[in-house]
């Protein structure tokens, strides 16, 4: 079982400010890249970046979120928070894949979708939805992959893919540790506790079957070598790629279709505590 220590270090590994974000990434395993900006009705949001660019032999279409580099540009682009336009950017794109028939590549990295009052007001969770529902009918392959934060709702609406992974030092979270141990405990110091039982690192990823596979990254973790990061992560998704291009449409879709039906699984058991009798 992972230490707390082990998930916290995860948690402080993915928030690393040193560590390489979408942007750093698409530089080094993108041959080209052209940025296209706007959703379609008026505003633009920093925090996603989208585009069409070429991956080794592949024409592909690249949507990932964008946290910035630096204290200016982090603020610039909501600290990879988006908000609903930058949802609907996503949406729009996505279509943009299926007219032009390319694969589409999402970079996952945010602390999730941004919760203020006009994000809400403007319709964030409708908009986090409708992401979710285009890409489980996208007629292209999909691959995501998790670069850093996962965080909630904000990761799901770019998370969806036929092949799903993530980079050693990432995870996925529903809710943030500090966030989880304060309605717990009411304790936000108690989150390296919070953080082991959420099972948000890599390994707990693929131990669920939530992810495909750990993409690895060099001695010391990506924030030490980012461009023999980006490497390992190209040489996946050219990988996948050239496996997915060989799945007609009907069967790519039914794929996907019976992936995300498994996901959800529980059970049921009574509780038996001090003075509740068995039944």
């Amino acid at each position: 079982m992972l230490t707390g220590g082990y998930a916290w270090h995860a948690v402080l590994s993915a928030r690393d400010a040193a560590r390489p974000a979408s942007r750093d990434y698409l530089q080094i395993i993108l041959d080209y890249f052209f940025e296209l900006r706007g959703d379609r009705c008026g505003r633009d949001d920093p925090a996603i970046i989208a585009g069409l660019g070429s991956l080794d032999d592949f024409r592909v279409v690249v949507v990932a979120h964008r946290k910035g580099g630096d204290a200016a540009s982090r603020a610039a682009c909501n600290f990879g928070m988006p908000q609903p336009w930058g949802f609907r950017k996503a949406q729009r794109v996505f279509d943009l894949a299926a007219r032009l028939k390319l694969p589409l590549l999402c970079l996952v990295d945010t602390p999730g979708a941004y919760p203020g009052k006009e994000a809400e007001a403007e319709g964030q969770a409708w908009a986090i939805s409708q992401c979710l529902v285009a890409l489980l009918g996208l007629t292209v392959p999909i691959i995501a992959v998790y670069i850093g934060e996962g965080g909630s709702g904000g990761a799901l609406a770019l998370g969806v893919g036929d092949v799903v992974l993530a980079m050693e030092g990432a995870g996925l979270s529903v809710i943030s540790p500090e966030g989880c141990a304060a309605i717990l405990w009411k304790d936000s110091s108690r989150a390296p506790e919070a953080a082991s039982m959420l099972r948000l690192t890599a390994r707990d990823l693929l131990e669920m079957e939530l992810i495909d596979g750990i993409i690895p990254e060099p001695r010391g973790g990506a924030s030490r070598d980012p461009r023999g990061a980006a490497l390992l992560l190209r040489d996946r998704v050219a990988e996948n790629l050239r496996w997915l291009e060989g799945l007609p449409t009907e069967a790519l879709l039914q794929r996907r279709r019976s992936r995300y039906r498994k996901l959800a699984f529980f059970t049921e058991g009574a509780f038996i505590g001090e003075g509740v009798e068995r039944t």
